[in-house]
């Protein structure tokens, strides 16, 4: 390798394939989870801050989208079932937002039928990340429950392997 291509190589990249398992990025924290550093903290602090700006002007949003409907004087039925649609979607989607922290959805789940759901509710799915982000990163405790496993197995392959098998010498049978 040429001094040119040394220096381009990043000083953070791996050192080949048997450099380990690497992290997996959070969304808004990459991978500054793993050790809260880098600005851990100011990120979670901005995504707390922002989650809940962002849920306030979604409430603000459907208060709007509610008088409107009170100016258009569609009755009561539909006023009510307008609210009570939002609430339940939202209470849906906070609950689906924060089960998904804790475990990753398996692959035949009904996720993406609720996808629309949670949409409608996106009130509840950015309350549920103001909440979590008071304590970790959203979805950290997953991802490092996943990192550590993918660690201690790694170094357990890594151990159990000690040097060149074709050189250790056979113990000689007794005839």
């Amino acid at each position: 390798m040429s001094e040119e291509q040394r220096d381009q190589t990043a000083p953070d990249a791996p050192a080949g394939p048997d450099a380990g398992p690497q992290p997996e990025p959070i969304r808004f924290f990459g991978t500054t989870w793993v050790d809260h550093g880098n600005g851990y903290a100011l990120r979670r602090a901005a995504v707390a801050a922002g989650s809940l700006l962002a849920a306030a002007a979604g409430a603000y949003l459907l208060r709007l989208a509610y008088e409107g409907l009170e100016i258009g004087n569609v009755g009561p039925f539909l006023s009510i079932s307008v609210l009570v649609l939002f609430g339940v979607a939202t209470a849906i989607a906070f609950a689906k937002t924060w089960e998904s922290f804790g475990r990753r959805p398996a692959p035949s789940s009904d996720e993406a039928a609720l996808k629309g759901l949670k949409t409608i509710g996106f009130i509840g799915s950015l309350l549920a990340y103001f909440v979590r982000s008071l304590t970790e990163a959203p979805g950290e405790k997953l991802h490092r429950t996943e990192y550590e496993h993918a660690l201690a197995e790694y170094d357990r392959r890594r151990s159990a392997r000690t040097g060149n098998p074709a050189a250790r010498r056979r113990p000689k049978r007794k005839r």
